[in-house]
Formats: structure tokens, sequence, C-alpha cells
């Protein structure tokens, strides 16, 4: 449905990261005034570069303030006189943590402090970035998982993910009772695809990078659902107007999971020559294992190996009619970024 944007502010958090720069896009393109927030204004420069790569050529409604997670101190000033708050920004993960309370503290305190802020300032609604780590992690169903799905905390899971559901049911739990009267809508995407602005992107294409430029001689043996970041931006926009969105989670999914060996083959199929160095073949799960015991990063992959998880976006087709592109989409447009940028160098 169409809501006017006329004159209406909304604050975009993280204004740096991959969603939020999409979420500036999107909003700007629809007549809004953003106001992105940054733990540093040195990175003004970097976001209106990675806008206009995005096709933004007027910044007359865009403007920022500086606020971090880590402190609660700015967030009052940076959600004055806004409408709306979308809140992609997320604590940086420390991969060499020695406690998942490294992951999950940060996370938590870091959504209380923007929804406090907005709440004393008479925000209407805030759209909250959650993950697919909150919904279907510790479990397994043969059915596709849905918004009425949680990560079970009870069972082994990572740290980043368990940071992702906690830090959401925090949010459900302050609207719910000291927060009430203020409007929460989430997001839940699964792995994040599609064009990319600079150097600032999702994990997901990080690994596709590394397909591209040779640094992975094979694949993990890993199924996941993807989404396209256009997609995600304009899930969030509709889930921030949209009177059907309130108190609701959507997942943004484009479609069945799929493999790393699944989107290796539609790189060679799509570009080619460009692809000769992406891989051909999946590496043995018993590698992964023994190489994550010096290599943090690879930890995160082991729990997701050989896992099968389907998700579905009916919900936000049905309440919101949200149409994704394809995986096939979503890949291509991303490899043709990393290409057209020249960041495979």
């Amino acid at each position: 449905m169409e809501i006017t944007s006329k004159g209406k502010m909304v604050l975009v958090t993280g204004g740096s990261g991959f969603i939020a720069s999409y979420c500036i896009i999107a909003l700007l393109n629809k007549g809004y005034k953003v106001r992105a927030s940054l733990r540093s204004l040195n990175r003004i420069p970097d976001v209106k570069q990675m806008l206009s790569t995005g096709g933004i050529t007027d910044f007359d409604n865009l403007s920022f303030v500086e606020a971090d997670l880590s402190q609660e101190n700015g967030w009052q000033e940076a959600v004055q006189g806004c409408t709306y708050v979308i809140h992609p920004a997320s604590p940086t993960p420390n991969f060499n943590a020695k406690h998942e309370d490294e992951f999950i503290t940060p996370a938590v305190n870091g959504v209380l402090f923007v929804l406090r802020a907005a709440k004393a300032a008479g925000v209407q609604r805030v759209v909250l970035t959650s993950a697919f780590g909150a919904v279907g992690m510790g479990t397994n169903k043969k059915t596709p998982y849905t918004e009425e799905d949680w990560s079970d905390l009870s069972q082994d899971v990572p740290a980043y993910q368990k940071s992702k559901t906690l830090s959401e049911k925090a949010a459900w739990n302050y609207v719910n009772g000291e927060g009430k009267g203020l409007e929460l809508a989430v997001v839940n995407p699964v792995g994040v695809l599609g064009p990319v602005l600079g150097a600032d992107y999702s994990h997901s294409i990080q690994m596709i990078h590394q397909m591209l430029t040779g640094r992975l001689k094979g694949v993990p043996s890993i199924r996941s659902g993807y989404v396209d970041v256009r997609d995600v931006a304009d899930l969030h926009v509709k889930a921030m107007v949209d009177p059907a969105a309130r108190g609701e989670r959507f997942l943004a999914v484009a479609g069945e999971s799929i493999s790393m060996l699944d989107i290796a083959n539609m790189l060679h199929s799509r570009l080619g020559d460009k692809a000769a160095k992406v891989p051909r073949k999946e590496i043995p799960g018993w590698l992964i294992r023994l190489t994550a015991l010096f290599n943090p990063k690879i930890r995160l992959v082991v729990p997701l190996l050989g896992m099968v998880k389907e998700a579905s976006h009916k919900k936000a087709a049905l309440l919101l009619n949200w149409r994704p592109r394809s995986n096939q989409e979503a890949v291509n447009a991303t490899a043709e970024s990393l290409i057209r940028l020249g960041l495979l160098k």
C-alpha cells in the first residue's frame, strides 16, 4: 500500500552497512528524509560514494549523525524528529571472542539503546533487522521454517546466531512491556546477496568473492536460503509503513535453499571464462573441521555442514505483497557487480 512520505524523517542505523545502504537508497527514491547513523562521521564520503554507485545523485534529503551501539549516548539525538527507525546496525562480531557473551551482550544492549531512544522521542515504528539465525537454529524441521519458529537456545547454537535470537527477543519483550505504544516489525533475512556498492558487503558475498578470486579450491557442503539485498530493503520499507506489519516478523528468503556448489555452477554458467577460478567440487567435511581448529572464522561454518533448512516467504507475500528476485538473479547480480567495480583484484 502507498503511504505518503512527504516530510517524514527515517533514521537508518549503521548507514555504511550493506543492507542499510540499500534501505537508504529505497527511502530516498521514495521521497523520505533520511538520517543515517555512523560510528564515525569520517565514513560520510565512503557512504556517499556507495549511494552514488547505487544511483543516488541528490543528497539534499540525507543527513548523518554519530552514534555507536556500544553506548547509549548519541541515540537520543539520532532519533529526534523521526517518524520511523530502520535498525540494521549490529555490533561488529569479535571472531576471536573467548566467550559467547562478547557477541551477545553488545547485540542485546544495542537494540535496547535504540528502542528506548525511539520510545522517548515518539517514534511511530521501528523495523529491526534480525536474521534467520533467530528462527531456525538448534532445531530440525522437514517442512519450511516460518515466522512462528524460534531458534532453540537449549541446543548447541553458535554465538552469533544466539546473539541475533536474544537481541530480537529483547526487542519484543521491550515493546510488549515498558515500550508499549512503540510499534515494532522485524525482518529476518537468510544469506544476503545482490549488487555490491563498495567494499562493505555481506558474509555471503565474501564467499562468492573468494570463489571468483580462486581463494577457495573447493566449497563447503552447505545449503542456505538466499535473498537479494534490494528485496531485503524493499521488505524493510514495506514493513515500516504497512499497518499489517505492526507486531509481525517477516522471513526474507527468495526461494528454496541452494548449495555452495549450486552457486559455483551458476557462476560458471553465467560468466564463462571470468569464472575460471571458481571451484567445481566440494571440500570434505573432515577437512573443514580440521581447519576450524586453527581458524575462528572457519569454526563458524562447522555447525552448518550438511544442514538443510528451508524457509518460506509466504507471510511477506500475502501480507505485504512482497515479490523477491530469484536466487539465480541474486547470484548473477553479485558476481557482475564485483567484476564491474574491480573488487576481484
